[in-house]
């Protein structure tokens, strides 16, 4: 098969819309699109929340930091976790937890006593459950669609995640405007609920679960490093998640630092920003019903690897551009390509991956984007501090382009699966 050209139909855009009409997907994805909508609310009005309350742009990077930073720490024991237990559990447990975080906001904002600091341990909050629960989370598709249909479902997840991206900020630019922040915190600490009840109906209760055949017992951080240099090993799998790093340490803070553009440079309000968020999230859409026509036996490494080399563009760019209109434009255009390239590593990495490692695999995955984008807000945070936010944009557009092309070198030319 060659891997130089996309190959993609109307067929297979409709092959992979059909996963919609099954019971246990289409469920799934429409209660994952509620639960997302209330996450891209509260992504939305927390950074603004921070600026009003006098925050500076460092520690909007260290909002972002506190939520990323536990994948560090505690994405590969969820990893571990996900292959050894009963991610039903995992899930109900975490996602309850998590749901109590948006209810402490909304009480602390009505009682008029939310400091900076409540906000970033609440996210460090956030951050440890995502941690442990996020590779069980990635693991359902795998495990309600044929391993075929994979890459469909994946991109099909997507585009409820990037649909996600526009109608939460949306909905949150009309909550910050007409009742305050405390409105897009509710919506978040409900949208849990649904997913919650979905989760608990659609996966298999413990004793049921079939990766759990042989697999289950007590946690050996032996069989995890085992487990992890198994994955690494994998020329494919470990270019794919080199990939992903990159495009997440050097590109993705770009949303991390978009209310610093809006309200500095550009003197934009909330509803700008909602509206930057929002065109970020249509392109994310457009690049998640891209991959939907594309063949689901393509190489997927040429559309990964070119789609980061094109979001570290559009990450200059964006330093570079002088007008407010065309912020959005290239927020569409970024959506595209970091979902596009995501997106397709996911697939590989998920269509590649062992049954008995999917976990694992799953767990580097996010290592490589959470913490990527943790680090890479940091980083970018303290850019801005010294350098300012058009400066440090372009030097870090700059170098995920030099690290993307040196990828992509070995990764292109290693042996198709």
């Amino acid at each position: 098969m060659s891997s130089q050209s996309v190959q993609s139909s109307p067929s297979h855009f409709r092959q992979a819309l059909s996963l919609l009409l099954t019971q246990r997907f289409g469920t799934f994805w429409f209660a994952s699109l509620l639960a997302n909508i209330g996450t891209w609310a509260q992504q939305a009005a927390q950074p603004w929340l921070l600026l009003s309350l006098g925050a500076s742009p460092f520690v909007l990077g260290l909002d972002a930091f506190a939520q990323g930073a536990p994948i560090f720490l505690l994405t590969l024991v969820g990893g571990a976790l996900a292959d050894r237990a009963s991610r039903r559990s995992i899930i109900a447990v975490c996602q309850s937890i998590q749901m109590l975080c948006p209810v402490l906001l909304v009480a602390l904002l009505l009682m008029g006593k939310v400091q900076p600091w409540m906000v970033i341990a609440l996210s460090l909050i956030v951050g440890i459950t995502d941690a442990l629960s996020m590779p069980s989370f990635q693991s359902i598709v795998p495990s309600i669609v044929a391993r075929p249909q994979i890459a469909s479902g994946i991109a099909l997840n997507t585009t409820q995640f990037n649909l996600s991206r526009i109608l939460g900020p949306a909905i949150a630019g009309g909550l910050m405007v007409s009742v305050g922040a405390a409105g897009a915190f509710g919506v978040s600490a409900a949208s849990y609920v649904p997913f919650i009840l979905v989760a608990l109906w659609i996966l298999p209760r413990r004793g049921e679960e079939p990766h759990l055949n042989g697999n289950g017992g007590r946690f050996d951080l032996s069989l995890l490093k085992d487990g992890v240099g198994e994955v690494l090993r994998h020329a494919q799998l470990r270019g794919a998640l080199l990939t992903v790093f990159v495009t997440a340490l050097f590109c993705a803070p770009l949303i991390t630092f978009s209310p610093v553009l809006v309200r500095d440079l550009f003197h934009g309000g909330a509803q700008q920003f909602s509206l930057a968020l929002s065109a970020f999230g249509a392109g994310g859409l457009l690049g998640a019903l891209l991959l939907l026509t594309v063949n689901p036996a393509q190489d997927r490494r040429p559309l990964s690897s070119g789609f980061a080399l094109a979001y570290g563009v559009l990450v200059v760019l964006a330093g570079l551009n002088p007008w407010s209109m065309a912020l959005p434009v290239l927020l569409v255009l970024a959506g595209v390509a970091m979902t596009a390239s995501n997106a397709s590593a996911n697939a590989i990495v998920q269509g590649l991956a062992p049954e008995h490692l999917r976990g694992q695999s799953v767990s580097l995955f996010m290592l490589a984007m959470r913490g990527g984008v943790a680090m890479g807000s940091l980083l970018l945070g303290a850019g801005v501090h010294l350098l300012g936010v058009r400066e440090a944009l372009v030097l870090s557009g700059l170098l995920a382009m030099v690290a993307h092309l040196a990828i992509r070198r070995g990764w292109l030319t290693a042996p198709a699966a």
